[in-house]
């Protein structure tokens, strides 16, 4: 096998035996000369100089930016109407009651024949249940109506349901489940004013209450929507129906029917009165309850 890289011959190999070179006048290689030394280089700043030097520079360049800035900021105050990011001053933030806010008191009465009031009703009869709060008066009941003592103020409106009667119906797992005559006093008017948009206000009231005390989903059988006097007063009237289903509930329905009666005040007479599907017997106490109020 013939090797690939064969070694050169003497005569071939540079720097080799007969290696040629810088031959002299008298035959003898030159030697190189003394080179001339090299210039000595800068010192190098020492590390202080360097960063004072370092700081000036960025010291330059913010006081740059800073003026630019500052520039620019007086030429849009100066062009402008003085705000230069174009920003308006909040609103005051609205503090009206939610049905205020919800249901405006209309400028003319929108149910002119419910604001005037007929001739004074008869006088009420019985024994009473009295609401100083709300302003109303209204029928009261022997057993199993019991005197309620408790505080309900669920939903979004808050109504505070704390005087009237009840009788607890069953009791399960979610908890007790309850007839009910209640009634309350809710701010629905802005400020002063006494006017109230009574339908607004009593479809807010029915809609929280369907909403809040009754298992969901429910589903609402309407069988009373209008605008009426109770007591000689303006009010709007809802009766409708409940149907429903809640595990370990006995209850899969009930009558109920919200009041809204105006007693002349910023605040709405608020009449709530339930009767489960369990206790039908009691369904006529609904008509008469409301059939008995009277305004203090």
């Amino acid at each position: 096998m013939a090797d690939a890289h064969p070694n050169p011959s003497p005569w071939e190999r540079p720097g080799g035996a007969w290696a040629s070179g810088m031959v002299t006048a008298s035959g003898v290689p030159s030697q190189p000369g003394p080179q001339p030394p090299a210039p000595p280089q800068a010192p190098s700043p020492d590390g202080p100089r360097r960063r004072r030097r370092q700081l000036k520079i960025f010291g330059g360049v913010a006081g740059a930016i800073l003026a630019i800035g500052l520039t620019v900021l007086l030429i849009v105050i100066m062009g402008g109407d003085g705000d230069p990011f174009g920003s308006k001053a909040a609103g005051p933030a609205d503090v009206r009651p939610p049905l205020a806010q919800a249901c405006p008191a209309p400028e003319v009465s929108p149910n002119g024949a419910a604001t005037v009031a007929p001739s004074a009703p008869p006088p009420a009869t019985g024994e009473r249940t009295v609401d100083d709060v709300a302003g109303i008066s209204y029928q009261r009941y022997g057993a199993p109506w019991q005197t309620w003592t408790d505080v309900w103020e669920a939903g979004t409106l808050r109504v505070p349901y704390r005087v009237g009667q009840h009788f607890v119906t069953e009791v399960y797992a979610g908890g007790s489940y309850h007839a009910s005559i209640l009634s309350a006093a809710v701010p629905a008017a802005d400020n002063d004013a006494v006017t109230l948009d009574l339908e607004c206000v009593g479809r807010q009231v029915a809609a929280d209450v369907r909403a809040e005390y009754y298992p969901q989903p429910n589903t609402m059988e309407p069988l009373r929507d209008e605008v009426t006097t109770l007591g000689g007063r303006p009010a709007w009237v809802s009766e409708f129906r409940l149907r429903f289903r809640e595990p370990g509930l006995t209850a899969t329905e009930e009558l109920s029917a919200v009041a809204v009666i105006d007693v002349g005040k910023p605040t709405a007479a608020i009449l709530y009165v339930s009767v489960p599907g369990t206790h039908k017997q009691f369904d006529h106490v609904i008509d008469e309850v409301l059939k008995s109020v009277r305004p203090l």
